[in-house]
Parts: C-alpha cells; sequence; structure tokens
C-alpha cells in the first residue's frame, strides 16, 4: 500500500505540473491572438519571433517534464532565428517546430486538464484500495489509475511534440551543409599543408640537387675530385628529397595502413610516440606479431580518419599535456567504429588553443561521425570518436 500511495503521490505531482502548464497555455494563446493580429497590422511584427522563442520555451517544459517522469527524452528539431527581422519572421512562420508546438499548443488545451482528474481518484482510491490493498492484501485498484493518467499525458505529449519527418528532414539538410563546410575547410587546409611541405622541403631539396649536379657537370672536366664531392653530395640531396616525399605520402594516406590494417598501424603509432601507450583491439582484424585475424577491416575512409585521430591525439598528448602514459582503444560497433584515446596528463584541451581538435572534428564530420572531448582541468583528456560504416 506504502508503494502505491507513494507511485500516486509522483503521479500527482506529474499532473499538477501538467495542469499548470495548461493553465500558462490557456494565457499564452491569448497572447498568441494578440501578437498575430498586431503582426498583420505591421505595428507588431517584431514581437513574433520573441513570441515563438515564448513557445519554443513551454514546449521545452513539456519535454523535459515527460521524460522525468517516462525516462525517454523528446527530441527537438528547430530553426535558429536569427539575423535581420525579416529573416527571423520568416524561420519563425516556416518552421516546422513552430507548427508542431502550436499544435501541441491547441491541443493541450484540452488535455492539460488531464491532472483534475487526480482530486476524485485521491478521495475515491484511500477509501477503496485502503480495504482492498490494505487489508485485503489485492492489488490497487483505484489508486494506480493516477499513473495512467500521467502516462497518457506523457504519450499525447510526446505524439504531438515529437518532430515531424519534415522537420527532422530540415535538421538534416542543415546539419549536412554545416558538416560539407568543415569538410571542404578540412580538405583546403590539408592541400595547403601538402603544398607547403611540397614547396618548403621536396622542393627546395630537388632545386638544390639540380644546382649540384650542375655545378659536378661543369666542374667534372677541370676537377674530377670537387665534382665526384658535389655529386656525393647531389646523393645525399635526392635520399633527402625522397624522405621528404615519403613523409607528404604518409600524410596523404600512410602505407602502414594498407600493409598493417587499422591496429597494426596505431600500434607503430603507439610504439613511436615516446609514452609508454596501452592498445587494446575488440573485433578488428589485428595483424601484430602473434595475432589471429579478430575480424573484419573498416572502409578505407574509416581506418584513415581513425588513425589521423589517433595520431593527432598522441602528438598532442605528447606536445602539450605533460602525460607519460596514454591508451587506445578501438573497437568494432555494430553499425560502426569507435575509437577512445586517454591521456594522464594535465588536461585542459581547448579546440580554439591549436591544439589540432578542430582539424580533427572537420575531419570525423565529414564522415558523418562523432567526436567527444572531456578534458578538465587535471585530467585525464579523452578524446571520443565514433564513425559509421557498414562492415
Amino acid at each position: 500500500m506504502r508503494n502505491t500511495v507513494r507511485q500516486a503521490a509522483r503521479a500527482t505531482v506529474q499532473l499538477a505540473g501538467a495542469v499548470v502548464l495548461a493553465f500558462f497555455s490557456i494565457i499564452f494563446i491569448t497572447v498568441l491572438l494578440i501578437t498575430a493580429v498586431a503582426t498583420l497590422a505591421v505595428v507588431g511584427a517584431g514581437l513574433l519571433p520573441e513570441t515563438v522563442l515564448l513557445i519554443r520555451r513551454m514546449a521545452g517544459a513539456k519535454r523535459r517534464a515527460v521524460a522525468a517522469w517516462s525516462g525517454r527524452e523528446i527530441p527537438e528539431a528547430y530553426l535558429p532565428i536569427e539575423g535581420p527581422l525579416r529573416e527571423r519572421l520568416r524561420t519563425a512562420v516556416r518552421d516546422p517546430g513552430t507548427h508542431a508546438d502550436l499544435r501541441w499548443m491547441v491541443a493541450y488545451y484540452g488535455y492539460g486538464c488531464l491532472g483534475f482528474l487526480a482530486v476524485p481518484l485521491w478521495l475515491v482510491g484511500l477509501l477503496v484500495d485502503g480495504v482492498w490493498q490494505g487489508l485485503l492484501g489485492r492489488e490497487a485498484v483505484v489508486l494506480s489509475l493516477i499513473s495512467r493518467v500521467a502516462d497518457l499525458d506523457a504519450a499525447w505529449s510526446t505524439a504531438l511534440l515529437k518532430p515531424s519527418p519534415k522537420a527532422r528532414l530540415v535538421e538534416r539538410v542543415e546539419e549536412l551543409t554545416e558538416t560539407r563546410a568543415g569538410a571542404i575547410a578540412a580538405h583546403g587546409a590539408e592541400l595547403r599543408r601538402i603544398e607547403r611541405d611540397l614547396h618548403d622541403g621536396t622542393q627546395a631539396r630537388l632545386v638544390a640537387l639540380s644546382m649540384r649536379i650542375g655545378l659536378a657537370k661543369r666542374a667534372y672536366e677541370r676537377d674530377p675530385e670537387a665534382a665526384r664531392k658535389l655529386l656525393d653530395d647531389a646523393q645525399d640531396q635526392a635520399e633527402e628529397a625522397l624522405t621528404e616525399l615519403r613523409h607528404v605520402v604518409r600524410g596523404i594516406h600512410p602505407p602502414i595502413l594498407t600493409d598493417r590494417g587499422l591496429a597494426g598501424a596505431v600500434r607503430a603509432l603507439a610504439a613511436s610516440s615516446g609514452l609508454d601507450v596501452t592498445v587494446r583491439v575488440d573485433g578488428l582484424e589485428d595483424r601484430h606479431a602473434g595475432a589471429a585475424d579478430d575480424g573484419p577491416r573498416p572502409p578505407a575512409a574509416v581506418e584513415a580518419a581513425a588513425y589521423f585521430v589517433v595520431a593527432e591525439a598522441l602528438t598532442n598528448a605528447v606536445k602539450h599535456s605533460g602525460a607519460e602514459r596514454a591508451s587506445v582503444q578501438l573497437v568494432r560497433l555494430p553499425a560502426g567504429l569507435r575509437v577512445v584515446v586517454r591521456d594522464e596528463g594535465r588536461g585542459g584541451a581547448d579546440e580554439a588553443g591549436g591544439s589540432g581538435l578542430l582539424g580533427m572534428r572537420r575531419r570525423v564530420a565529414a564522415l558523418d561521425g562523432t567526436l567527444l572531448v572531456t578534458s578538465p582541468a587535471g585530467g585525464p583528456t579523452v578524446i571520443e570518436v565514433e564513425l559509421p560504416c557498414v562492415w
């Protein structure tokens, strides 16, 4: 009986909040009508975007209340109301999320009063269930109906407040537009880096190589020994240019990924990082010595993105964190790949600080993945990436 009363009391509090919100929605509908009339008269056009923002806050309060009761979040999808007044008005009027909120508010005008049913249910339930459950030990009949009323309120609110397919499509288009811009920016930065490496490194060495060969040709007849020394220097320059070219190629797509797979390439990174790095592989093909093939390989683009995330994260750990130990985890998911890099450094990683996190985020977003950075002051720093792919 005690548990029944406690659950009924909790449901009553939920319904009481629903009644209060319904009362405010009734008042707000009047405000909305006044705003609409003023907007049509052009006098109150500036009020409409602010009114829509208030509607969003009320709908958000209901979403949070439903989530607190049912344990299931209701996603929201809104277009940002910003820019000049004309743009804000256009967004406020055309946003599918606003249309859904208006439908909910009108419907809530009616079913928001369900909470009043709790009063007679309590009066009858204390008497009936007090005898039926308290004395006879049967299941509660009346007080349990209060929880069902709260469930009904939550179900109707969920159905009305969840984003429509059109709203989800608009949100997805906005997200893809943003990630495409990030991918283009990352691609441009990568091209500039390659151009800079070729210009400052390989090209300079090839120019020096050409000059030394020219000097050797002119000195060959009169001073063979000097010409031989110049040719030796030219050979050294050629080897350095080849080294530079290999470095540039590794920056585009590391050959070790093709040869050893992601797990083997990450182990090589860990071994050469200068840190004590622990690598854990779960469900991926692992070609390091003595290991059996644990599973299939992800697509090449996913492998490359994961590899560069690990490389950048370990480089940041060496340069900025002061850590001595780190760990890398590669986990095959049913529909993707998870990469977790953790270092035991001082923390405080910031995307605006030039630590390469922005480039990592853009590279991951280009594949429709997610990147989460947790780096409190004092550490540890944890970078968690999920990349969708088909196995």
